[in-house]
């Protein structure tokens, strides 16, 4: 089954920090693109600190940019994300920050300026009109909420 690609959505970017290279795909077919941090830094176990990271963009209406995590950071480091997803909305224009912490016990970690510290997903959002019921339909789940549906030997 061959599917012809979506064309890419143009992004205006501006550099705050004109010497850190600008977002990239490092893989063909990557989802997200690495942003690096313009700063060093040393986070301390449980630690936690926003780290620029030197751009900011102008998303077309109708999308919004979403900071993940690098998986080699959190299987290697422990550091995740705060807020992760961080949401860029189309009509920010500011530094994109990342909120970075350190879940590992007992090892600091390092950044250097330049690291690649999370990537960038761009994706169509839809705007909700919302309505206000009594009651809503109902479905198979219906209120089943937190590990309703089992998969892990805990439940």
């Amino acid at each position: 089954m061959s599917s012809t690609p979506r064309p890419p959505v143009d992004v205006l970017i501006r550099r705050i920090d004109a010497e850190l290279p600008l977002p990239a795909y490092a893989q063909p077919g990557d989802a997200g693109a690495d942003l690096r941090t313009t700063v060093d830094a040393e986070l301390a176990p449980g630690e936690r600190a926003v780290l620029p990271t030197g751009i900011a963009i102008a998303l077309p209406d109708g999308h919004a940019a979403f900071v993940h995590p690098r998986s080699g950071l959190a299987a290697r480091c422990g550091v995740a994300l705060v807020n992760a997803p961080g949401t860029v909305d189309a009509g920010y224009r500011g530094e994109i920050k990342v909120i970075v912490v350190n879940l590992d016990p007992r090892e600091s970690v390092s950044f250097r300026r330049g690291d690649r510290i999370a990537q960038l997903v761009i994706q169509q959002v839809e705007k909700a009109r919302f309505h206000e019921v009594a009651e809503l339909p109902g479905s198979a789940r219906a209120e089943g909420g937190f590990g309703s549906t089992g998969g892990h030997a805990a439940v």
